[in-house]
């Protein structure tokens, strides 16, 4: 687990983060220690950071840090159901070269067919409200989402946004316009 220092509140934050803004050094993804903007988040359950795990990196490897279940109870999703999954936490990215991905687990999807709704999450470095996890059962069996469960996995990406420049035709290339399983064939 990847959490930086207690802070007064009893609360560690990935990344040495303090909340209400600040941050410690002490985890690899700090943003001293990376160069990396620290991201604001803001708990909107008391629960969170004390009997419900903040988002944290599993490993020092790992690539997305684990969301949980922020719920009062446990949740029945039934089969081919979609159900909106509260994780506690609003937040801010800020920096408009960062963007957020939400991915499913793999063991979820794997043995319980549980994966996202939307498959994948995008969130923008403007937002600042709730995150949700759109979770779809797309098993023949109701699951369980337990409370604090881990539902899905975050990743921070970079963003590069692109002008057009509009062109009459393209440079050759060695694929052109084949697609849709072209390579590889002869």
């Amino acid at each position: 687990m990847c959490s930086g220092p207690a802070t007064g509140s009893g609360r560690a934050i990935p990344g040495g983060g303090q909340p209400g803004g600040g941050s410690s050094p002490g985890c690899r993804r700090d943003a001293g220690s990376s160069g990396l903007s620290a991201v604001k988040i803001r708990l909107l359950d008391k629960r969170l950071g004390t009997e419900i795990p903040l988002p944290e990196y599993a490993t020092e490897g790992s690539a997305g840090m684990d969301l949980r279940a922020c719920i009062d109870s446990p949740m029945v999703i039934e089969p081919g159901e979609t159900s909106l999954v509260p994780t506690g936490f609003a937040m801010h990215i800020a920096d408009e070269g960062l963007a957020a991905m939400l991915l499913p687990r793999s063991g979820l999807g794997h043995k319980h067919g549980l994966v996202l709704g939307n498959l994948v999450g995008l969130i923008d470095s403007d937002y600042q409200g709730q995150v949700f996890v759109s979770c779809w059962n797309r098993s023949d069996a109701p699951f369980t989402v337990e409370v604090g469960a881990r539902i899905a996995q975050m990743v921070l990406v970079p963003v590069v946004q692109a002008g057009w420049e509009i062109v009459e035709q393209f440079e050759d290339s060695d694929r052109g316009a084949g697609g849709f399983g072209h390579t590889g064939q002869k």
